[in-house]
């Protein structure tokens, strides 16, 4: 590795402790490993631990030790530190310990907390927030863009013929090579799009014909049953990705790469989002047992508004509990006077649709009508997008974010969650190593961010939310 050229010498790893987004203090989890100290330290950063950081998550002040760490107590941890890390957003009586100048690098979430963000900014207190890094250009593997042209292929006649707006769209089988034919299908505009268990069966197939498409991939899928056969004596529309993959898969890769330049900015770079898709809709199927005992959950009616990272973690985990068929809503279906068709039959709705930022707080994907008029009661609706009162989310119920103190509210007979921080249930250790390793990556692999304010790369520059100073 080229010597690094290192502006934050001196790091402090902050323990987790009460502040706006972490009420009682639940959240444990420590924004360094014991491993990834060692990483820094190794190139000659000086990094200070606060007793106790780890321990949450099972990572003892020894291994810190070990690592080449200073351990701190509460007091001093803050005293003459080029840069702070911590994983939430600092404590409002913590913020005056940090010495002017300073680089607090942490999940900011900037514009919810403006009485946070003001005394950040009196105290001239540089921000970087994670959750605003971006890869930077886009990075995408072969199998995402086969999967995306695939798809393409597959409506191509569709959308020729003008015939897109007709057609019904089901994806069979989940896998990660289905996951960029979903974000392909939805950006067209189908009449619907849905999710069908490997393990449905024909009977149980509600629509065929020629305005249906049933979209496979038989590399990962036994047809035991012959629904492919059967669909296509139906007459309906079948496409198989692995078929397509074998014929034409090498060249549409290497023509989609001449003619699409990479992104400037792609997916967060540090990020749990599939895991938050899947831990909220595990939250919402457990919810929706207790408020349905009598609801076989494979015959539960899903709907998911979105199809982007946190969407497709929702579709995972609801497609793995065995639930047979999932409506994905694109932009044309939650359009006002539309949505409430997917809405009204739906048992279990995931939001992991955002809203630009000048539509928050005024229009709503989800309304509190919807809740009291066209959802059917006992039936749940989970947030994985959240927000707070000046941030507000795309479902009009959810004021602020639901904490662990308490994860859900009834509205109208309709339970309603958006926690902040899905990971956290039941997923704290595993979601910590993975954004260790991603913040370590961030600050000496690829973005150098050790190097400093000045030299910010793009997709760390964007994230630059306060200062500098």
């Amino acid at each position: 590795m080229k010597k690094l050229s290192i502006a934050f010498k001196n790091i402090a790893l902050v323990k987790e402790i009460e502040s706006p987004e972490n009420p009682g203090g639940l959240e444990k989890r420590v924004a360094l490993t014991p491993d990834d100290v060692g990483r820094l330290t190794a190139v000659g950063i000086n990094v200070f631990v606060e007793y106790g950081a780890g321990l949450g998550v099972d990572f003892e002040d020894k291994e810190y030790l070990k690592n080449g760490s200073v351990m701190q107590k509460a007091d001093d941890i803050y005293i003459d530190k080029d840069m702070i890390i911590k994983f939430k957003g600092p404590s409002l009586q913590s913020i005056s310990k940090m010495k002017k100048g300073c680089t607090l690098f942490c999940m900011a979430h900037f514009h919810s907390f403006p009485e946070r963000a003001k005394m950040l900014e009196d105290n001239q207190i540089n921000v970087i927030a994670m959750e605003e890094i971006l890869e930077s250009p886009k990075l995408e593997t072969d199998e995402q863009i086969l999967s995306r042209t695939g798809m393409a292929q597959a409506l191509k006649c569709f959308i020729d013929d003008g015939a897109i707006g007709d057609l019904k769209v089901f994806i069979i089988g989940r896998n990660e090579r289905l996951a960029g034919s979903i974000r392909r299908a939805g950006n067209r505009n189908p009449y619907s799009l849905r999710l069908l268990h490997r393990d449905i069966k024909f009977e149980e197939v509600k629509e065929t014909g020629s305005e249906t498409l049933y979209f496979y991939d038989s590399k990962n899928y036994n047809d035991l049953d012959r629904l492919i056969k059967k669909l296509e004596q139906s007459n309906s529309n079948v496409f198989d990705l692995y078929q397509f993959e074998i014929e034409s898969g090498q060249g549409a890769i290497a023509d989609y790469r001449k003619s699409h330049a990479p992104l400037e900015f792609g997916l967060r770079r540090i990020q749990c989002l599939h895991e938050t898709g899947q831990a909220g809709a595990r939250y919402g199927v457990e919810l929706l047992k207790e408020n349905k005992p009598e609801l076989d959950i494979c015959e539960a009616k899903v709907v998911v508004l979105g199809y982007g990272n946190v969407a497709q973690g929702a579709i995972h985990e609801v497609y793995d509990q065995g639930c047979k068929n999932v409506s994905i809503l694109g932009r044309t279906h939650t359009l006002k006077g539309k949505i409430e068709y997917w809405l009204k039959d739906a048992d279990l709705i995931i939001n992991g649709a955002e809203l630009e930022q000048k539509l928050r707080g005024k229009s709503y994907l989800i309304s509190n009508d919807h809740l009291k008029n066209v959802i059917r009661k006992r039936s749940v609706v989970i947030d994985l997008v959240g927000g707070s009162e000046s941030n507000r989310s795309a479902v009009e119920a959810v004021l602020s974010c639901t904490f662990l103190t308490n994860p859900h509210f009834i509205k109208d007979d309709i339970t309603v969650s958006a926690l902040w921080g899905w990971p956290m249930l039941g997923m704290m250790r595993e979601s910590a190593i993975k954004y260790s390793s991603q913040i370590t990556d961030v600050l000496i692999i690829k973005e150098k961010l050790i190097e400093g304010i000045g030299t910010l790369k793009p997709g760390v520059k964007r994230a630059l939310v306060c200062g500098p100073f």
